[in-house]
C-alpha cells in the first residue's frame, strides 16, 4: 500500500526513525576483549605491557571503562523509535528544510497520526497546516489517502457511533457534536447517529438511571429527579426521554423499597 502513496524512495520506514541505530564502535555491546582496556591496544597487547611502575592496576582499569561508557553508544532519552508526536524523525529526509519534498513531509505526517489513532480528514489536514506543509501538497495526499481508504470519515463516524454509545452510553446529540468537533461533515453526522435505534438509545437511558439510582436513596424525590435529569442531560439525552425514564425508574424503585403493613394484603403467618 505504501508503494502506491508516491514516488520509490522519497520517505520509506527509516527515514521516520523506525529502525534502531546501526552498533558504533565502542559501544557496551561489544566484549570487553574487542573493547580493549582504552589505551589504544588490542587486549593481548595491554595485558602484556602491564600497568606502569606504582600506579593501580584496579584504577587505571575502571577510568578508562568509564570513559568507553561516556562515549559510547547507548540509550540517548528519546523515544525509542526516533519518532515524534506529530510528524517523521527529525533526521528524515522529510525534515530537511528547503530541500524537502512537500508531498513526502505530507505523506510521512499523515501514516505517524493515523498510526496512532485513526483520524478524521479535518483533523489531518488541520496537522498538515499546523506544520506548514503547503496546500497543494496537502490536498494532494489527503485525496491520495482517502483514494485508498486510509480516509474514510464514513466509517470513522459509524464506529465512532458505536462505540461511545457503548461505553459511554451517549445519546445522539452528545455523538453528533463530537462528530462535528472532529470536523465530520453535516450529512455524514446525520447517517451516522441515525444507525443509533431509538429503542435502544432509551433502554442505555434506563441503564444509566438504574445505576445512579442506589446512590440517590433517602434524599427528596425532587433532587433525585433533578441529579438524575442533569446525568442523563450531560449525556445528551433530551428532556422528554430524560424525564419518562427517571420517572419508571423511581416509581419502580419506591414499590421495591416499601415499608411492608398489614394493610400490604399478604398474610402475616
Amino acid at each position: 500500500m505504501g508503494a502506491g502513496l508516491g514516488p520509490p524512495g522519497e520517505v520509506g520506514p527509516r527515514d521516520w526513525g523506525a529502525w534502531p541505530d546501526e552498533p558504533r564502535s565502542g559501544s557496551p555491546g561489544r566484549s570487553g576483549r574487542e573493547r580493549g582496556r582504552g589505551d589504544g591496544l588490542p587486549a593481548s597487547e595491554g595485558e602484556a605491557a602491564g600497568p606502569a611502575a606504582g600506579e593501580p592496576r584496579s584504577r587505571r582499569g575502571r577510568g578508562s571503562r568509564r570513559g568507553e561508557r561516556r562515549s559510547g553508544g547507548g540509550s540517548s532519552g528519546a523515544l525509542p523509535d526516533g519518532l515524534l508526536p506529530d510528524g517523521p524523525a527529525e533526521e528524515s529526509p522529510a525534515r530537511r528544510g528547503a530541500g524537502a519534498d512537500p508531498q513526502a513531509v505530507a505523506r510521512a505526517i499523515c501514516l505517524r497520526l493515523l498510526t496512532m489513532a485513526p483520524r478524521t480528514r479535518a483533523q489531518l489536514a488541520e496537522a498538515l497546516h499546523k506544520r506548514e506543509v503547503p496546500q497543494e501538497a496537502a490536498d494532494a495526499v489527503l485525496e491520495r489517502f482517502s483514494e485508498v481508504g486510509l480516509i474514510d470519515d464514513e466509517a470513522f463516524a459509524a464506529a465512532w457511533v458505536s462505540s461511545r454509545h457503548a461505553g459511554r452510553g451517549l445519546a445522539r446529540k452528545a455523538l453528533a457534536s463530537e462528530l462535528r468537533h472532529r470536523g465530520v461533515d453535516e450529512e455524514t453526522v446525520k447517517d451516522a447517529v441515525e444507525q443509533l435505534d431509538p429503542e435502544q438509545e432509551a433502554e442505555t437511558a434506563r441503564r444509566l438511571v438504574r445505576r445512579k439510582l442506589s446512590s440517590t436513596r433517602g434524599l427528596d424525590p425532587a433532587v433525585r429527579t433533578r441529579r438524575l435529569a442533569g446525568m442523563l442531560a450531560r449525556k445528551g439525552y433530551g428532556p422528554g426521554l430524560a424525564f419518562r425514564v427517571i420517572r419508571e425508574a423511581l416509581e419502580d424503585d419506591e414499590a421495591e423499597t416499601a415499608p411492608f403493613t398489614e394493610d400490604s394484603g399478604y398474610p402475616l403467618d
